[in-house]
């Protein structure tokens, strides 16, 4: 059941919907939030005058994508004529899978495309023309040439002016920068790892050759994410696991782990979990309506529909 006054903006859901576990519940969202109907209905004496009967559908949080390199005829590692409206159509285009928020991510380039790009990357909430940017996503240069994939190899950098330097020198900004993915086993990546964290930014490894110990160290300088893990990176070994050997398992239904895996892991990685990634009271209204083979069919952001199938 959806119900909106349109006076305060309060809405309500009478569906299932993901919050850890699939469960038969409300959702009521004011002002772009979730709402706590308790508050409505006890200190405010109110009541929301719309409602949709959503029947079986599940509401999960919006998704969250922390690495799209572009798309629909747009790549945001090339400087193009018009750089902003490519990211616009990407944000428009995947309102319909259900993304509510996303990272622009750049490959490995020379410094003078970083220089040009980053700086018309903002971040910017989403909306009806489009998801939400959270942020740039920086993947490379600082990689394995070994396990660079499709990186080009003449673009690659190493820290050899120490870490911090040769970031400021190839990035030029890390002004909306949320993310970077680095190889730990480069010399002096630990500085560098030290200072993106320090600054907000969620430090991935990948593209790498690195050992566990490699790799842990890389934790205890503040990294906190796998870039596409068991790709590009060491296999699995009993006697050296590599990165994946940073991993634990926890079982987690199949379900509810991939709509976490969609929304509240991504929004984790990027410390935006108080806000986004989940429908706790408080958050940002951001989420989608599912069917029962978890296909997108509405996808809402500050609980406005954006999109529907």
């Amino acid at each position: 059941m959806w119900r909106k006054r349109r006076k305060e903006g309060e809405t309500e859901k009478n569906i299932k919907w993901q919050k850890g576990e699939v469960r038969k519940e409300d959702l009521w969202v004011r002002d772009g939030k979730i709402l706590n109907p308790e508050k409505l209905f006890f200190d405010e004496e109110g009541f929301a005058d719309h409602k949709v009967d959503c029947g079986s559908k599940i509401i999960a949080p919006g998704f969250i994508d922390v690495q799209i390199n572009g798309g629909y005829g747009m790549d945001f590692s090339q400087a193009s004529s018009d750089i902003r409206g490519g990211v616009a159509l990407v944000a428009k285009k995947i309102l319909e899978h259900g993304v509510t928020s996303f990272c622009p991510t750049l490959v490995t380039s020379p410094p003078e495309i970083y220089h040009k790009v980053i700086p018309e990357l903002k971040v910017q909430d989403g909306g009806p023309e489009g998801a939400g940017v959270l942020g740039i996503h920086l993947e490379g240069p600082f990689i394995s040439e070994e396990k660079r994939g499709a990186h080009p190899p003449k673009f690659l950098r190493t820290f050899k002016a120490g870490g911090v330097a040769d970031l400021m020198e190839t990035y030029g900004s890390l002004d909306n920068v949320a993310m970077v993915t680095l190889a730990p086993e480069l010399a002096n990546s630990a500085a560098a790892i030290r200072e993106l964290s320090g600054r907000g930014i969620a430090v991935s490894l990948g593209h790498s050759t690195a050992d566990l110990s490699q790799a842990e160290e890389a934790v205890k300088n503040g990294a906190i994410f796998i870039t596409h893990l068991f790709n590009a990176m060491l296999p699995f070994h009993h006697r050296d696991p590599g990165i994946v050997g940073l991993l634990t398992s926890d079982h987690i239904p199949p379900v509810e782990a991939a709509l976490e895996a969609a929304s509240l892991h991504p929004a984790q990685l990027l410390g935006i979990s108080h806000r986004k990634g989940t429908l706790e009271y408080g958050t940002d209204a951001d989420f989608v309506v599912l069917d029962d083979t978890l296909t997108v069919r509405e996808t809402y952001i500050a609980g406005q529909q954006v999109w529907k199938k």
